[in-house]
């Protein structure tokens, strides 16, 4: 009992290359992932919008709406989340 607690132990601080930089994300860093991961998003939202409207009007004005507002919610939860200390 004693010795998997120790493993554990080593295994849950052990920190990898990756890893060896403990600061944060800057918030530019979080500002471009939130761009990136939102084209991806945004084109799905497109397509999916196109494939039930039909109308590429209004999938495209569904797709922009999602893409702003997504992109807002992503990047503010990204810095709540670099404020949580869990997992680190």
């Amino acid at each position: 009992m004693i010795v998997d607690q120790m493993i554990l132990d080593k295994v849950g601080t052990k920190k990898t290359s990756y890893e060896e930089d403990s600061t944060s994300e800057s918030p530019i860093r979080s500002i471009a992932k939130a761009v990136s991961w939102r084209v991806i998003g945004t084109l799905d939202t497109l397509i999916v919008s196109y494939l039930f409207t039909g109308e590429l009007v209004l999938a495209s004005s569904i797709a922009s709406i999602d893409f702003i507002t997504k992109m807002l919610l992503y990047f503010f939860h990204e810095r709540i989340w670099n404020r949580i200390k869990w997992g680190k």
